[in-house]
């Protein structure tokens, strides 16, 4: 049980929005606000974005920009102080984005994947079967592409066919290890899949009671935080990855783990909970310390640190977010 001093609750400052917010976190040192009603909200005191025709489905903020697909079929590029920059658009709904190394943006629609580099040059792939989640390899200009029963490790600036990493189902999210070295997925079966590359090895990691639907890597590498249980489940990535291995559960209470954010410097993870609840969990000892007690019950649907570790920012599904501040 936390105890009152175990609480960094007075040091949130509430926020307030009129829709279930998608995405939340930081660009240029302003806090940004995505509704999946179609609001982009960079700072505090600017007018509220809507660059897309209706809702937003994806965003995903990494340095200093927020990139946004929708049910319109078009993918934005926000920066704070500046109009929303068109970076493709087509046919049917945004299923995933990914943010890549030197400016690089991937999205899916449907059963086409396409890249844009910094250049603005274009390309794409067909796929068998509707992408579901992307994620860039963190050095080269490689993608990898969820989807049913296989993984595409595509090189869009290489006219060869792609490597495929195979295994049977529907796999969801995607992630790539920050080191390269491995390539995992959730799957619709409640599980993680993985693949270590040097040897083409399978990785299995079952036990879930629900889909996980939120990875976050450590600052180190060394370990990968899940939700998709009533605790954060953490597998360990050190040498060959999690085989034979137990992993670890951070914070658990009777509500299931909606999102996960590790610190960008410590052993600190921050998790969101399908109740309201947001803790803070060392790795080290395992301590917590209380963020949110519940607010008005809704799930969190957002939950990122600033690039100092600083600032954690969060919101729900009912449009209510925070802003934790850390002391120096």
């Amino acid at each position: 049980m936390i105890q009152p001093a175990s609480s960094l609750t007075d040091r949130v400052q509430s926020l307030a929005f009129d829709a279930h917010i998608l995405a939340a976190g930081f660009v240029g040192g302003e806090i940004v606000i995505v509704t999946t009603e179609g609001a982009i909200q960079i700072g505090r005191e600017a007018p509220a974005l809507r660059p897309h025709d209706d809702a937003i489905l994806a965003a995903k903020i990494a340095g200093d920009r927020l990139v946004t697909g929708g049910d319109d079929g078009r993918v934005f590029e926000c920066r704070p102080g500046e109009a929303p920059k068109l970076l493709g658009e087509g046919t049917g709904w945004v299923d995933a984005l990914a943010l890549g190394p030197d400016g690089a943006t991937a999205w899916s629609i449907g059963r086409q994947a396409f890249t844009r580099d910094a250049r603005g040059q274009r390309k794409s792939l067909t796929l068998t079967s509707s992408a579901r989640g992307l994620a860039f390899f963190p050095e080269g200009y490689r993608l990898a592409v969820s989807q049913n029963g296989f993984v595409p490790l595509w090189f869009p600036n290489i006219a060869a066919e792609p490597e495929k990493l195979e295994w049977k189902g529907s796999h969801l999210e995607c992630e790539v290890s920050p080191d390269g070295r491995f390539v995992l997925t959730s799957m619709q079966e409640n599980q993680l899949h993985g693949w270590r590359l040097a040897d083409k090895g399978h990785m299995r990691m079952s036990g879930y009671p629900a889909k996980v639907r939120d990875m976050s890597w450590s600052h180190d590498g060394l370990w990968l935080a899940t939700s998709g249980a009533e605790a954060a489940i953490i597998w360990p990535f050190a040498k060959d990855g999690p085989i034979g291995k137990p992993p670890r559960e951070c914070g658990a209470r009777p509500a299931r783990v909606s999102k996960v954010a590790f610190h960008p410097k410590a052993l600190v993870l921050a998790i969101g909970y399908a109740d309201g609840w947001v803790l803070l969990v060392r790795l080290t000892d395992a301590s917590e310390l209380l963020v949110r007690a519940g607010g008005d019950g809704a799930a969190i649907t957002a939950l990122a640190w600033d690039h100092d570790g600083r600032k954690l920012i969060f919101g729900a599904e009912s449009g209510a977010a925070g802003l934790l501040d850390l002391p120096v």
